[in-house]
Order: structure tokens, then C-alpha cells, then sequence
């Protein structure tokens, strides 16, 4: 049987949450103005969670700390985030999913994958159902998802980042070469920061070159297992299925709450070495291996960031781990702002 899958993802989800609430008491749509939703405007801290479409053509970007984003835009409108508003709002697009979906996975709080394989005699047209499921959530809570439709999830998923805001994709198998391929090679799920440049330092620009490269010699790039992966996802072949129940979590982590901020290179690195060494410890004590290393920094204001990246080779020593995390760290953080959390998993 054929798979059909669909990934939803709501429009800016948690700004678009914020105005859908200010629109229902009267104010204005914040989704026509500058705005974001971040920490403290007042004590500029924190960081861009969500913008809008206004405030991204001042080059406002998610993640960017937001004293760096009111000197690009002065006049940015602020709201702090609300999430029992963005669970109540996931809640309910979700549900609307389920009403057409046999298989319904939450990818997070604002996407999911619908599994709609096998449903063809009762929705002969994948395409009119999208869009029936996008409007039906515009019209009944009054934001708006982008719906991508392909033959597994990383089709969907990259169908559903094109074009946005309210739009409707297709990325079937035999539309790859002319519409994925073409894109920077960013693009393409799961490459990161560092990936990208290592690739386009080897001459890999696009999608295409990508998938044009053997397996071989992306090995000597990135590792055997991540080039096998790279390879099939720049050729449009992803079999992971759209699960119902999130798999038993197998991870070891370590978290410290600071009982005063910190905002210096030199505590934020001691913090990230007594994790390593805690994480590396457990691991090597349960003879455990890891192939992913992740962090999390939350700020003062208590929103969260962070990063993930897999490591060429399954390890676990203390020196490799604390490196991965290192430069995850770079990624998500500025230098400078205040720091109330972190964790290295």
C-alpha cells in the first residue's frame, strides 16, 4: 500500500496564539505589525521565540537575543509567551486532525504527521483534504497552518516548510529533483550549522549535489551512519513510520539550576564539563554509547533553547561529549545573556 502522509504546522504558532487571543478581545492583530514573542523587553533579556511577518523583514530572526533584536527594530511590539494558551491552541488543531487521521503523531506542541495511508476511497483527493483541514482551523480558531503532503515524513515536512504563511504543498517522489534538490543544502532536515559548512566546503551547495554524491564519500565527511541518512533524506527515501506514542525515552542527562544567573563564558563552560563528566560517567557505568548529543539553556524569563547534534561516532568519553556540547553552545548562545539553566544530555 502506498503511504500518504501530511505534516501540519501552525503559522508562527506562538505569536500567532498571542494575536488570535488579542483579535478575540478587540485589540489589534499583532500579526500585522512588528512584533515577537520573547522574555523581557524592559530588561532585554531573553530571546525571540516567535515573529512575525512584519518583523522579519527587519531581519529579526527566532533565537536571537532580544537586545540585539529591538537594535534592528526599536518599535517591536513584545509579549511574553503564555503556555497554557499555546497547549490549549495545540489542542485543539490537533484534535481537528484526529477527526480525518487514523494515525495522528505530535511531532511538538505546534506539528504533527497525519498517516492518512489507505484512506484514498474515503478522501480520493489528498490535496482538497489539506485544504479542508487547513481552513477548518483558520475559520473555527482563527490562525493559520501551512499542510505538506508526500509519500513519507520527510517529504511532508519539507512540503510543509515551503511557501508561508496558509498554504498547501506537494512534495511527491518524482517532484524532488525539480523542487528539493534545487534548495541550499541547509535546507534539507537535519543538517545543522557545522554540517553545512563542512559540506559546502567539499563543493556540496545544494540538495542536489548532495543526493548526486555516493555514500562513500560522505563517509569521509560526516561519519558512516550519517551519511547513509544524508544520502537517502537528499534523495526524498525516509521509512520511519508516524507513531502514535512517543518511543521510551533512552537517554542519560544532567541539569543545574543556578541559584543566581550566570552570563560568562568561563561559568557557562565549567557548568557544561561537570555535565559531561556526569553524563559520561552514568554512560560508561551502564556501558552505554551515544550517537547524539544534546543541550539546553533556559534564561531568566524561562524560555528555553536548544540544539541537538549527531556525533560521527558512538562514544562515550567525557573529552568528545563535552566538545559536541561546546559547540552547540556557541550555536544557541550569545556570550551574554543571563543564564538560569542548563543541561547536557
Amino acid at each position: 500500500m502506498a503511504r500518504l502522509i501530511f505534516h501540519i504546522d501552525v503559522n508562527s504558532a506562538f505569536l500567532s496564539w498571542e494575536a488570535t487571543r488579542r483579535v478575540s478581545l478587540g485589540e489589534e492583530d499583532i500579526r500585522l505589525i512588528p512584533s515577537a514573542i520573547g522574555g523581557d523587553r524592559d530588561k532585554r533579556t531573553g530571546v525571540i521565540l516567535a515573529k512575525s511577518i512584519p518583523a522579519k523583514k527587519f531581519g529579526i530572526k527566532t533565537g536571537e537575543p532580544i537586545g540585539m533584536a529591538l537594535r534592528k527594530c526599536p518599535d517591536l511590539f513584545m509579549a511574553k509567551p503564555d503556555f497554557r494558551l499555546y497547549e490549549e491552541n495545540s489542542k485543539k488543531f490537533m484534535d481537528i486532525c484526529r477527526e480525518y487521521a487514523p494515525i495522528v503523531e505530535k511531532a511538538s506542541i505546534d506539528e504533527c504527521y497525519l498517516d492518512m495511508s489507505g484512506t484514498h476511497r474515503i478522501y480520493p483527493d489528498p490535496v482538497a483534504l489539506a485544504h479542508t483541514i487547513k481552513e477548518r482551523i483558520r475559520n473555527e480558531f482563527g490562525f493559520t497552518v501551512n499542510v505538506g503532503i508526500g509519500e513519507n515524513k520527510l517529504l511532508a515536512k519539507m512540503a510543509s516548510d515551503f511557501e508561508k504563511p496558509d498554504k498547501v504543498h506537494t512534495l511527491w517522489q518524482e517532484e524532488v529533483q525539480e523542487k528539493m534538490w534545487p534548495l541550499d543544502v541547509r535546507e534539507l532536515l537535519w543538517v545543522g550549522k557545522k554540517t553545512e559548512e563542512k559540506l559546502k566546503m567539499y563543493g556540496i551547495r545544494t540538495i542536489g549535489d548532495l543526493a548526486s554524491r555516493s555514500v562513500g564519500s560522505l563517509t569521509r565527511l560526516v561519519g558512516k551512519k550519517f551519511a547513509s541518512q544524508l544520502h537517502e533524506n537528499a534523495n526524498g527515501r525516509d521509512d520511519s513510520p508516524v507513531e502514535t506514542e512517543v518511543p521510551e525515552a533512552k537517554s542519560i542527562s544532567a541539569e543545574r539550576t543556578f541559584s543566581n544567573d550566570i552570563g560568562t563564558e568561563k561559568d557557562v563552560d565549567r557548568a557544561l564539563f561537570n555535565a559531561a563528566c556526569i553524563v559520561a560517567h552514568r554512560m560508561r557505568r551502564a556501558d552505554f554509547y551515544t550517537s547524539c548529543v544534546s543541550v539546553f539553556i533556559k534564561y531568566r524569563d524561562f524560555s528555553v533553547v536548544q540544539r541537538q547534534h549527531q556525533v560521527a561516532q558512538p562514544t562515550n568519553i567525557t573529552a568528545i561529549i563535552l566538545n559536541e556540547a561546546r559547540a552547540l553552545i556557541r550555536d544557541i548562545w550569545d556570550g551574554e545573556s543571563p543564564i538560569r539553566q542548563i543541561g547536557l544530555g
